[in-house]
């Protein structure tokens, strides 16, 4: 051990943190290994013998020199995960200004470090913890809890400490895709990382149904096999199979824009501006932005890669100062450049965007962000832009919107039938309708028939499968649902035994009659109406089978009258029906000539 630690055999490996919604990575997690074709190679055996020859807060200064170095030395690009225990948090050496003095010999900037805080030792001292974070914070470090839901990491260290980035233990990753009670753990904890404003980073991901779950459900960021594997020289972009992933063709269940024709993305808000080569000095930055009056950042590259940004109003301070411009003019421009801007992909949707922002330190906000496709600078964005885009889209939403349950309306419907037909996903489109409705709202007042209408519009919230099925509400009493999920026959069935429940507790007992009231009709006869029930038709929509939104609307519509009619004949069961047309557009346009 002695011997490893002087002759500096320790192996630093890397793996990349995939940032989901910006499509790149984020930053690395440093890792350690010992002399290959040695006992002490793992990780696992490595530490131990440390502990057990009393050299552990030493090998953990090694680590951290070494992998440092190693990271500078490399050029990686965005952050880096450093791992510390609670014990070296205190460690004096680290608290004294060295590790400061590292980063300044290595031309690292404090705020690309994490320390990530890892649970294999109990922490004693909390508050001595807080202190020591709360040190390294003022230094510009910032802070993540490893491992959420495993070893000593709990919801109180989470509380206590505020860190800016939380990793969800592999067990809730691995297999989240197939595992409701994984998949709810994970939004709680999502739920929570909104609250405390924090980034989560899922581990552990091995595969590609977890790694496109995590993304679906809007996780800031990734890490695992199916991302990489920690090696000494890892990816600087996003390996084909991940960005395969991330392009998978998805349709979205509830687009903000319900009015949008095709969905907003960075692309944009994209500005283009001529970068600066990472050669160039801060002479020729200054000069830009004195050509340029309305130019208030100028981004970096390295080849076609962004590396960094510069702000107009942070470079000129600086060089305001008595003899900067003499004695850093002809300095390459990275000396004053962010390290760490925000990079988006072109795809990354506009509500991925705002959250980025809404959870990035304030000096983003303005600098804007850098646009990229695989990888290559397109351009830069601002958050006026961003705002005035969301603005935009907040109102259209609400002109789309029903006013009574606030469900997508028909023009928000139609469009989303018309990305199912041109993407040529198979769906089934169902057909919602009350029956009996019109005398209940007759009788017992509209006030009432709204609440049958707004408890429809949940209970079908609560049916459909959230992450696949998208729920319209067409208007009235007739809803609209597009199906992606397999049961979902099974589910119309439960919507229509639940509808039923559910109006028997709307009704209350003290009302007359549980089958049905009696009433007056048109004509003023006091006549036996049954309690309203559900019709819902449904038709499977093949790809290639029917040409726009009309035309799945007429064949929807046609079967919901079939169930309508069906409910209605003699010796039909009360309580709803489901009817499922299985005629394509074809026969049903044929059918409906004739």
């Amino acid at each position: 051990m002695r011997r490893v630690l002087d002759e500096g055999l320790l192996l630093p490996v890397f793996q990349p943190i995939v940032d989901l919604r910006a499509r790149a990575i984020h930053g690395y997690e440093a890792l350690i290994r010992g002399p290959r074709d040695s006992g002490l190679h793992l990780p696992d055996r490595l530490f131990a013998a440390a502990k057990a020859a009393g050299l552990a807060l030493e090998l953990e200064r090694a680590c951290r020199e070494a992998s440092l170095r190693r990271f500078a030395g490399l050029g990686l690009i965005g952050r880096l995960f450093l791992n510390v225990t609670p014990s070296c948090l205190l460690d004096p050496q680290l608290m004294n200004g060295q590790t400061q003095s590292l980063l300044r010999e290595l031309g690292l900037p404090a705020n690309r470090l994490v320390l990530e805080l890892t649970e294999n030792q109990r922490v004693t001292n909390l508050p001595g913890i807080y202190e020591a974070l709360q040190h390294y914070r003022g230094r510009g470090f910032q802070i993540a809890i490893d491992d959420l839901g495993e070893g000593f990491a709990n919801l109180r260290m989470w509380s206590d400490l505020r860190p800016e980035f939380v990793k969800i233990d592999k067990h809730f990753v691995h297999g989240i895709a197939d595992d409701r009670i994984k998949y709810h753990f994970v939004r709680a904890m999502q739920d929570l990382a909104e609250i405390c404003n924090a980034s989560l980073v899922a581990e552990g991901i091995e595969r590609r149904e977890d790694f496109e779950c995590v993304r679906d459900m809007g996780i800031a960021c990734g890490q695992g096999y199916f991302i990489a594997r920690p090696v000494l020289e890892p990816p600087r972009y996003l390996p084909p199979m991940v960005v395969q992933a991330l392009d998978r063709q998805q349709i979205s269940l509830a687009p903000a824009l319900a009015g949008a024709s095709r969905p907003q993305s960075a692309r944009t808000l994209l500005r283009v501006i001529e970068p600066l080569p990472c050669g160039a000095t801060n002479d020729q930055a200054i000069a830009r932005f004195e050509a340029d009056p309305a130019l208030y950042v100028l981004p970096v590259v390295n080849g076609v890669h962004p590396v960094g940004m510069i702000n107009r109003h942070s470079l000129i301070d600086r060089f305001a100062r008595p003899f900067r411009r003499e004695l850093y003019g002809s300095k390459s421009c990275e000396m004053f450049m962010d390290h760490a801007p925000l990079i988006v992909d072109q795809a990354a949707s506009i509500q991925e965007l705002a959250m980025m922002l809404a959870l990035a330190p304030k000096h983003y906000l303005y600098d804007g962000f850098i646009v990229t496709g695989e990888g290559r600078y397109l351009g830069v964005g601002n958050s006026q832009d961003l705002m005035a885009k969301i603005t935009e889209m907040q109102i259209s939403a609400a002109r789309y919107a029903n006013p009574l349950t606030q469900l997508p309306g028909n023009v928000p419907i139609n469009e989303h039938i018309d990305r199912m037909l041109l993407a040529g996903i198979d769906f089934v489109a169902a057909y919602i309708d009350i029956d009996n409705f019109k005398p209940f709202n007759d009788n017992f007042g509209y006030r009432r028939g709204d609440d049958v209408i707004q408890m429809l519009g949940r209970l079908i919230g609560e049916v459909v499968e959230t992450r696949q099925d998208f729920v319209g509400h067409i208007g009235g009493d007739d809803f609209f649902v597009v199906f992606q999920s397999p049961d979902w026959e099974m589910r119309c069935w439960q919507l229509v035994s639940a509808f039923t429940e559910r109006i028997d507790a709307l009704i209350g007992p003290d009302d007359p009659g549980r089958q049905g009231y009696l009433a007056e009709n048109r004509r003023g006869e006091m006549v036996f109406h049954a309690l309203p029930t559900l019709s819902v038709g449904a038709v499977r929509i093949k790809s290639g089978s029917f040409e726009s939104h009309r035309e799945v609307a007429a064949a929807a519509s046609v079967a919901k009258k079939q169930a309508k009619k069906r409910a209605r004949e003699p010796g039909t069961p009360g309580g709803g029906n489901v009817f499922v047309e299985r005629r394509g557009a074809a026969e049903l346009a044929a059918n409906q000539l004739n």
